[in-house]
């Protein structure tokens, strides 16, 4: 089977920060951003487990390699937006967020693409 180690190995780093900072959410955060931090994980945690998957898609086709790193850098952003927000009380980062957003919505419909193609390996 053949395995996009570079992002598999990106994946389980972002997924790694995200169980970290749910967890200094959880244990110590303030409450003014506990609600950020806790969201900024769960999405980053669910696309860097998306971008593991297309780590490991058979066949490895271009729209599913280039979905993974769209989940695995648009959560990190959305993550990390969130996560500066609450820190630094940036107002300005908020705008950032959407951007983190947008490239993870970009990846799932990638998918869509990629799973509806016949010739899904050469996709």
């Amino acid at each position: 089977m053949a395995v996009n180690r570079n992002l598999a190995a990106f994946a389980a780093v972002n997924g790694a920060m995200a169980v970290a900072l749910g967890a200094f959410a959880a244990h110590g955060a303030g409450p003014q951003i506990k609600t950020l931090l806790t969201t900024g994980a769960q999405y980053q945690l669910t696309h860097a487990l998306l971008a593991v998957a297309c780590a490991l898609w058979p066949g490895y086709p271009r729209l599913v390699h280039f979905a993974g790193w769209l989940a695995s850098v648009g959560g990190l952003i959305f993550s990390l937006s969130l996560a500066f927000l609450g820190f630094l009380s940036l107002p300005a980062l908020g705008m950032v967020t959407p951007m983190g957003g947008v490239l993870m919505i970009a990846a799932w419909l990638l998918l869509v693409l990629a799973a509806l193609r016949t010739n899904s390996s050469n996709a």
